[in-house]
């Protein structure tokens, strides 16, 4: 019975927040002093050239299938 009686105002609180419809905050009583740096040194950004792995190569020297071409028609 006594358990039950704490369960029971254990649930019973009322554990709402109540908020303000309104805060106002006033900035005009405020001075902010503060001073404007600039970074120690200077970015340089280099854009490089993107370099791919050709898909298709390119040959200069066709001297093999040549001569295998004339063995052929021989």
């Amino acid at each position: 019975m006594i358990l039950f009686f704490l369960i029971n105002i254990s649930f019973g609180q009322d554990s709402e927040v109540q908020y303000q419809k309104r805060t106002e905050i006033d900035f005009e009583a405020i001075d902010i002093d503060g001073e404007l740096i600039k970074p120690q040194g200077a970015l340089i950004a280099d854009r490089t050239v993107a370099t791919f792995n050709p898909l298709i190569e390119l040959r200069t020297d066709w001297n093999l299938e040549m001569s295998n071409s004339v063995r052929e028609i021989k």
